[in-house]
């Protein structure tokens, strides 16, 4: 592998040094007319004729009336929020079973939060809804509607009347905040909110939950649950399952360690499980997947299995889990769903999908659901456990890069699954490959990567290719189909008639391969995702897919800090980057939105051990004047209260500083941590990010 960029050379800039903390200021006057003066910059050299004809094109994929309305069953009903060109910022609907499954569902309008923002004078972006479970055999009557007021994670909760479509007069209202509600009956909640001074933990989050009762106010609400400060979350969750109802607290530590709490007797009994395990409670089940070994009653339990054991039985004292799901060293296990009477779970091989149904009634039996083609995505999960009817019925979300997605509907014990919903096609799909191919990184780890790509590709290096990535957080990147990037990367071509090259990069840090995945790439090891992603650069090179000048990069938050490293550290291997959302100052990034709850995936900052390594890895800090950079855009969003805008800002602001010319800036004034509210906002953000990466790569601009 080429030697990348010497990161100890890099220039340490503290905080007292920084002359671009004043961006810092998210609304200032000043730094908004920064912002727009950039913004200004960066549209003049991308927005033409053309790009706005290929901005609808994708404008058309997201608004498609004929895209698949995903469904949650709630009592007899189907509910879902769209959105389309009639209705930018949305609507909230439900219909019946019978009628969802024609080809014209009819649809109940439940809520019309455009008409809603018009009317209130707040540009309300949806976030979900919180049902209130009723009573046995009563229809559903209430939920709490999340709105944010500008995208962000901070939203107002607001009590709903199903029967009468309308919020509730005098109801429950819960100020904008990053809150963590629950029902604990209709007279109840048990709200973690910002409660005002002392109530909101250094990540930004709710430190106390409060058991609010109906015309109490805030103030007058008696605290329920307490965490430190310097934990990340307090949350408590109330499961009114007839016979298993109880309150389960939750203290979060950090991204990945926690304390679990069941109520009993007035107080709050510690679940004795390791700190980084992930439990889940199901009626008399306790499930447990440890993140490493656990050893317990003389017996070892193995990092990303799944454990299951009686919940009584487990709080007398027993710890005989039962061995659910070993993970090998190409299969883990993703997410896990309870029907009625059984337990569905996903697994990848390789980072193909696998379905897996287990029977606690037949000593966990073990059944392969369903054949899940190669390079596919597929996602099993429960319809609704809690209906005696329908109970062991299960969705199946089946997609590949390929492959528009399907939404099937099965029994467990019954009828096979069978489509009800297709997407359709927004692409001429038949023209190009999926393939999947292995790079070994610096320490000779195999790293896999899927490549999407014309069936006649030459294998000459002149293929404008566009590699994405994240590598974070244990999250994994699997195959789906997308019309955005069909439309707007694949089916682009150049004076040439190259089409564009598409990569997936699973890197370490993400979770394709279970939780030592992820560890393998914590804090000082974090360079071994972007020495993976590099390794797998230089075989698009070697492979003769591309060259160094016509590959580009993108990635966002998490990915945008991973290209920020290819732009500072690796910056030989692309001729262009586009930077999204990013965390790139990572001196501050604690100090700034809610970073500090990132401590446990980075490092923190402030202790100097910790900084030495970190710094490696801190774009900011890495930029140097005697260094040739590719092509970069910066890209963000004003009202993203996660990461925030002011690190996409201010390393923006230092490259130009620098004399650097090659660098665009963009920062939509609304649109959150996804860089868009409404799909125009994500048509314009997506036709940027593409326009930009083409032109860059193919000597238009």
């Amino acid at each position: 592998m080429t030697h990348p960029t010497d990161a100890t050379d890099a220039t340490d800039a503290t905080d007292t040094d920084d002359p671009f903390l004043w961006l810092e200021d998210i609304y200032g006057k000043e730094q908004l007319e920064w912002v727009r003066a950039e913004n200004a910059l960066t549209e003049r050299a991308l927005i033409t004729d053309s790009f706005l004809e290929r901005e609808r094109s994708l404008l058309e994929v997201l608004d498609s009336t004929d895209r698949i309305p995903m469904v949650g069953k709630h009592g007899s009903f189907y509910y879902n929020f769209w959105r389309d060109g009639e209705h930018r910022q949305g609507i909230w609907r439900r219909t019946t079973w019978d009628s969802y499954a024609s080809e014209s569902p009819e649809w109940e309008l439940l809520l019309d939060v455009d008409a809603l923002s018009a009317t209130e004078g707040t540009e309300w972006v949806w976030s979900g809804a919180l049902f209130l479970r009723p009573q046995d055999g009563q229809p559903h009557e209430r939920a709490l509607i999340a709105l944010s007021p500008d995208g962000g994670d901070a939203v107002r909760y607001r009590e709903f009347d199903l029967g009468l479509a309308a919020f509730v007069d005098g109801g429950f209202d819960i100020p904008t905040a990053k809150s963590r509600i629950s029902w604990s009956d209709r007279d109840t909640l048990l709200v973690g909110t910002d409660f005002g001074p002392g109530s909101m933990t250094t990540s930004s989050y709710p430190r106390t939950v409060r058991t609010l009762r109906r015309g109490e106010s805030l103030e007058a609400a008696e605290q329920y649950f307490e965490v430190a400060e310097d934990h990340m979350t307090a949350m408590v969750v109330h499961d009114p399952t007839p016979g298993f109802e109880r309150d389960l607290a939750v203290d979060t530590l950090d991204f990945y360690t926690r304390r679990s709490y069941l109520r009993q007797d007035d107080a709050w009994r510690l679940i004795e499980v390791p700190e980084d395990a992930s439990i889940s409670l199901h009626r008399q089940w306790l499930v447990v997947r440890p993140r490493t070994d656990w050893t317990t009653e003389g017996r070892t339990y193995g990092a990303g299995s799944l454990l299951v054991i009686d919940v009584g039985d487990f709080l007398a004292g027993d710890r005989a889990f039962t061995t659910v799901f070993t993970p090998e060293d190409t299969t883990s296990l993703q997410s896990w769903s309870w029907t009625r009477d059984h337990l569905l779970l996903n697994l990848l091989r390789d980072v193909s999908s696998e379905i897996r149904v287990l029977d606690p009634a037949k000593d966990w039996e073990s059944e392969l659901l369903d054949a899940c083609p190669p390079l596919h995505s597929v996602d099993a999960y429960a319809v609704d456990d809690e209906d005696d009817g329908t109970g062991n019925d299960y969705w199946l979300v089946a997609t590949g890069f390929l492959t528009p997605s399907t939404l099937l509907r099965g029994t467990i014990g019954g009828t096979d699954a069978a489509a009800v919903k297709r997407s359709p096609s927004y692409f001429d799909e038949e023209r190009y490959a999926v393939e999947q191919y292995f790079a070994h990184s610096a320490d000779g780890t195999r790293v896999p990567y899927f490549q999407i790509a014309a069936k006649d590709l030459v294998l000459d290096g002149r293929n404008p290719t566009l590699l994405s990535g994240y590598g974070g957080f244990e999250h994994a990147m699997t195959p789906a189909y997308s019309g955005v990037i069909g439309r707007g990367w694949l089916e682009r071509a150049g004076q040439d008639g190259r089409n564009g090259v598409y990569v997936l990069a699973n890197i370490r840090g993400g979770g394709e391969y279970g939780p030592q995945w992820h560890r393998a790439a914590l804090h000082a090891n974090r360079h071994r995702a972007y020495e993976d992603f590099a390794a797998i650069a230089e075989h698009l090179v070697e492979r003769g897919v591309t060259s160094a000048p016509l590959l580009g990069c993108t990635g966002r938050s998490n990915g945008g800090l991973l290209v920020g490293n290819m732009l500072t550290t690796y910056p030989h291997l692309f001729g262009a980057i586009s930077c999204g959302v990013p965390l790139l100052d990572m001196r501050r990034y604690t100090k700034l939105s809610a970073g500090f709850s990132w401590i446990a995936e980075y490092g923190d900052p402030d202790k100097p051990e910790e900084w030495e390594y970190v710094r490696t890895f801190s774009p900011y800090h890495l930029l140097r004047e005697d260094m040739q950079y590719p092509k970069t855009l910066i890209w963000t969003a004003t009202s993203d209260d996660r990461v925030g805008p002011v690190q996409a800002r201010k390393m923006a602001a230092r490259m130009k500083a620098m004399g650097l010319e090659d660098v665009w800036f963009h920062e939509a004034l609304e649109g959150g941590h996804a860089g868009a509210s409404d799909n125009r906002q994500a048509a314009r953000m997506h036709a940027m990010s593409h326009e930009f990466l083409w032109k860059a790569l193919t000597g238009d601009l």
